[in-house]
């Protein structure tokens, strides 16, 4: 099972994904922004500052889905010790970081003429700020932390306590009363957003993974390629 986990076994595979991914990932860009900025209509009530919505909401939904991912991988590894699911992890944490930085962002932009202020302590926005500075610790802990063992207690307890952090994001405007709108589309299958914005939004989503898919390639390729020449080095 664990064989083709393996660096060497799906280096090759790697690059191949990388090759086709690009291609793809620009036919995709094209048609997501075109639906995005220009066949999607303005809100009637938010105007053009809507299509904030098609950058925002991607991100903020990758930025929980790759933590999600990582906790998963921590706990697995902390329980097998396998040694690629830490490269796994220390690939997808810079992403994960680039996401909700993004979603942060672009929240306090929306914001500003939605709500009339940059920034509030609304209990949605500084939970997604605090899953941000998770995932700094994450990469502090991938960076600087030497000792497998205690980088591995670390990346666990933070996995924890992130884990808590997704159902705050996730429940937090049905918990509390927050400026923050409910969820328009949730895991019920309830959907509120029309057709000629949901378009766009799935769009913008599909481009957002599939840059996330590019990205963890090209690092996974660069580390595997670091674990061969620190292994020619010991030779």
């Amino acid at each position: 099972m664990f064989k083709f986990l393996s660096p060497s076994n799906i280096f090759k595979f790697v690059d191949w994904m990388i090759n086709s991914l690009q291609s793809v990932f620009f036919i995709i860009l094209i048609i997501g922004l075109t639906f995005a900025l220009i066949i999607s209509p303005p809100d009637y009530l938010q105007s053009e500052s809507v299509r904030i919505m098609y950058v925002h909401v991607p991100a903020a939904w990758l930025s929980l889905g790759i933590f999600a991912l990582m906790t998963i991988l921590s706990l697995v590894n902390y329980i097998f010790k396998l040694k690629n699911l830490k490269i796994i992890n220390k690939c997808m944490a810079p992403i994960g970081l680039l996401f909700s930085a993004v979603a942060v962002i672009t929240g306090s932009v929306w914001g500003k003429p939605t709500w009339g202020a940059w920034w509030v302590w609304d209990a949605r926005l500084t939970s997604m700020l605090f899953l941000m500075f998770l995932y700094i610790v994450f990469i502090i802990s991938f960076k600087y932390v030497k000792k497998d063992d205690l980088s591995l207690k670390i990346i666990s307890i933070v996995s924890l306590v992130g884990a808590i952090n997704l159902f705050v994001i996730k429940y937090s405007v049905d918990w509390w009363n927050t400026l923050h709108q409910p969820a328009s589309i949730t895991l019920k299958g309830d959907i509120s957003v029309h057709s000629s914005m949901l378009i766009p939004l799935f769009l913008m989503l599909f481009v957002f993974i599939i840059y996330s898919a590019l990205i963890f390639l090209m690092k996974y390729k660069t580390e595997i390629i670091k674990m061969k020449k620190k292994n020619l080095n010991r030779l």
